[in-house]
């Protein structure tokens, strides 16, 4: 098993280095100019486009002239990964990588906001409006302060708390909060919508009290006590959540679960509340429970298989990884997630595919969706099982 995860995980970070990182999203179908063109303007025309393409097993992109690029979100997985792989080997070629992604992340950050936020590369359609290139997100932000965080801890450098601080303005300022009338808040997806969606609220929550426990600002801790509570309220008796509250949101998936999972996890430690353990308990047993068989195969929804989305198995490895304190069997549920994804999904070439449907595999090697999150799963996965040194 070692074997086959450091040969996975070395022939995965040499295809991704040769790529520089570089690499198409399923979700940018509107970088085509073409189809820019051709929607007219008109959301559902713009929507129909970008789920067409998605869906498409055969690479259109060249043709519909769209260019390969830097994803935010795929480069702050990135430089989580590389800070994990500098702080074990202490590496000075992984430090150099690492040191890459930090500029590129200072360069790139979304302009106009209370604190430091990160979008996506491509224009993309909602159901309530339509988000231009580089429109903040909670998630996009979350996961890349976290980056930042995890560098500030290791290299202890203190701009990079700062920037992490930053993205807490960001948060509490520049998002629209939706209040209760007993105390409780949800933070939105973007500037732009009133979104209740548990995984960006948890992630927010999670962020904040991340940085809590570091600068000791009880303002903070507020703020993400009264989110973590919204959510913690729409936990189903089950362990699970609906991604989000309204109706067209009442849908239960693999990976939007294992965020909130994690967020809750590291909420519950970082703000010293360990009676929401039980929460997160029920959770990852209801995560384990619907949506992997016995031999690792990620289901995408809780109530069928198929889309197998090589994205479900990158977060069930970070999931059981990271929660193998609580159970010991976690940490082997992620060694049998990641070597069915390595058996079934990965190329000779070193990069995973997209997603495999009942008559046909979508081979497609996206970077952010596929390659960011597997690299990053099998780094946390190579830590926590002490495989790092030979990598």
């Amino acid at each position: 098993m070692k074997q086959i995860i450091n040969e996975s995980l070395a022939s995965l970070e040499s295809y991704i280095e040769s790529k520089h990182w570089k690499g198409y999203d399923p979700y940018d179908a509107m970088n085509s100019p073409l189809l820019t063109l051709c929607s007219l303007n008109n959301s559902l025309l713009r929507t129909v486009y970008t789920q067409a393409l998605k869906r498409v097993p055969i690479n259109l992109r060249k043709v519909l002239w769209i260019k390969k690029g830097y994803n935010p979100k795929g480069m702050g997985l990135f430089l989580a990964s590389y800070m994990i792989l500098y702080k074990n080997t202490r590496s000075e070629e992984y430090l150099k990588k690492a040191q890459f992604f930090i500029n590129w992340l200072k360069d790139n950050s979304s302009d106009g906001y209370a604190g430091r936020c990160w979008g996506y590369n491509f224009p993309w359609q909602s159901r309530a409006f339509f988000a231009p290139a580089g429109t903040p997100t909670a998630v996009n932000t979350c996961f890349i302060a976290n980056a930042f965080l995890d560098a500030y801890q290791i290299l202890g450098d203190e701009k990079y708390l700062e920037i992490a601080r930053s993205s807490c303005d960001f948060i509490i300022k520049s998002l629209n909060i939706y209040k209760t009338g007993d105390g409780k808040i949800c933070f939105s997806y973007t500037p732009f919508d009133n979104a209740r969606v548990h995984n960006a609220n948890l992630l927010a929550a999670s962020l904040l009290t991340r940085v809590y426990s570091i600068t000791g600002e009880d303002a903070l801790l507020d703020y993400a006590n009264e989110a973590a509570n919204f959510s913690i309220d729409y936990q189903n008796s089950d362990g699970s959540w609906n991604y989000g509250l309204e109706s067209y949101q009442n849908w239960i998936d693999s990976f939007h679960t294992g965020f909130m999972i994690e967020s809750l996890y590291d909420y519950a430690r970082f703000s010293n509340r360990l009676n929401i353990m039980e929460k997160v308990d029920l959770g990852i047993k209801y995560y384990l429970r619907n949506f992997f068989s016995d031999n690792g195969l990620p289901r995408y929804y809780n109530n069928r298989t198929y889309p197998i989305d090589v994205h479900s198995s990158a977060e069930g490895i970070i999931v059981f990884t990271k929660l193998r304190n609580l159970d010991m069997n976690n940490l082997n549920q992620a060694k049998k997630v990641a070597l069915w994804a390595i058996h079934n999904m990965q190329s000779r070439k070193g990069y995973f595919y997209y997603q495999k449907h009942k008559y046909y595999c979508n081979k497609i090697p996206y970077m952010r969706w596929s390659q960011a999150w597997m690299f990053k799963a099998l780094v946390c996965l190579a830590e926590a099982s002490g495989m790092i040194s030979t990598v």
